[in-house]
């Protein structure tokens, strides 16, 4: 391939695609759901995050951010036949300065100062450690950050965005065996902290690639779909190969924060799903499995941001676009709740958390499964007439 500069598609392409919609409306929801459920008793892990190992919960996220490269490249290489060159650039630093404004302004930052004389004794430079360590570094910033740093390879070929991939990878693993795992960890950070941008560059550039394919396979869904579980297996499977290079360990080795006798229980109770890491094996946990060894620079982490996670989860996302795919363009099936959900995800995003704080008082940790499920649909009730509402009178909330 070569690496010049890639050509947007004709203007004339469509300025949505439901398959598209569909997929981000499905992470809208699955968001709305773990991030209600998460602290509930009644509710599996599968569905809650650990820091330790990919759940279900933990592959949401990375599903917005394959949404946000798709996007990304669609609309830059539009700008940039449109108006040029410095239009398209001045408009994606404009959109994602906003969004580092939005996060801003929704996640605030580390600590405070109680006095005026505490102020001083902080100076700037103490303050900017103190105000910009965990906080701050949430969905929104990484997203505006992470696409900042793919700005000067987001219209390149397929070689160049690869290149800037691995490279941001092999930094992140530099920095982590260095300092920057065990700094995250203990902090802790949320979702890779101030250095997340590096490996959220995965799905980003990731999804790319994936509007590069939608392009090519115009008008052949059948092709699409196989491109898309096709690479989203092979990065699953890379992912967890990622994960095992925490090296071997006795299946009975504790961690620090865990006795052997809680490991030997988690590992018995992966044993009832089929599996079990013999002693001595360098074949680590597979992913939505607890682990039953110790915890490390290769452990798929959303906490951590971890190379194994985005790459695994990275895949995951392909195969759920790849479903979405079959569901909408070759079987016709779409539905008007995800469409809604997808076509205002921002907004939803923003909406989200009021309405589980509306609920959640209401909702003890010790509640039953059945009246979980109702407070569930409860949230996803009220978000959905806000989609309807916005469906409705055509408001529309991009950046």
């Amino acid at each position: 391939m070569s690496d010049a500069v890639t050509t947007s598609p004709p203007l004339s392409s469509p300025s949505r695609w439901d398959a598209l919609d569909q997929f981000r409306g499905y992470t809208v929801a699955g968001m709305i759901v773990v991030n209600f459920v998460g602290g509930l008793a009644a509710v599996p892990a599968i569905l809650k995050h650990h820091n330790t190992y990919c759940s279900y919960a933990d592959t949401i996220m990375p599903q917005f951010f394959l949404a946000v490269g798709f996007a990304y490249r669609w609309t830059f290489l539009n700008r940039l036949e449109r108006g040029g060159w410095q239009a398209a650039v001045r408009h994606a630093l404009g959109r994602n300065l906003g969004l580092l404004l939005v996060g801003f302004l929704m996640y605030g930052l580390d600590g405070k100062a109680e006095s005026w004389s505490d102020l001083k004794a902080l100076g700037i430079r103490g303050v900017l450690i103190q105000a910009f360590q965990r906080d701050f570094f949430q969905t929104l910033v990484h997203i505006a950050i992470a696409s900042l740093w793919v700005l000067p390879v987001i219209n390149r070929s397929v070689w160049i965005r690869l290149t800037w991939l691995l490279g941001s990878c092999t930094l992140h693993v530099v920095l982590s065996s260095s300092f920057y795992y065990e700094w995250v960890t203990n902090r802790p950070g949320i979702d890779g902290g101030p250095l997340g941008f590096l490996t959220w560059t995965v799905p980003i550039l990731v999804g790319s690639l994936a509007y590069d394919a939608w392009r090519a396979h115009a008008g052949r869904p059948v092709k699409l779909v196989v491109w898309c579980l096709a690479w989203g297996v092979l990065a699953m499977g890379l992912g967890y190969g990622l994960s095992c290079l925490n090296g071997p360990a006795p299946a009975w080795e504790a961690s620090a924060s865990e006795g052997s006798s809680a490991v030997v229980a988690v590992a018995d109770a992966n044993a009832g799903w089929g599996w079990r890491v013999p002693p001595g094996s360098w074949l680590a946990d597979p992913p939505f499995l607890p682990p039953t060894r110790p915890v490390g620079l290769w452990t798929m982490s959303q906490r951590a941001g971890s190379v194994s996670y985005l790459v695994f989860s990275t895949g995951f996302a392909l195969v759920v676009l790849g479903i979405c795919v079959t569901a909408s363009d070759l079987l016709g099936w779409g539905s008007l709740w995800l469409r809604r959900f997808g076509q205002h995800a921002l907004v939803m995003y923003l909406v989200h958390g009021m309405a589980i704080d509306a609920v959640r008082p209401y909702v003890p940790k010790d509640a039953p499964g059945w009246y979980v499920a109702g407070a569930t649909l409860l949230v996803l009730g009220i978000c959905s007439l806000v989609a309807r509402h916005l469906d409705r009178t055509r408001f529309r909330l991009q950046l």
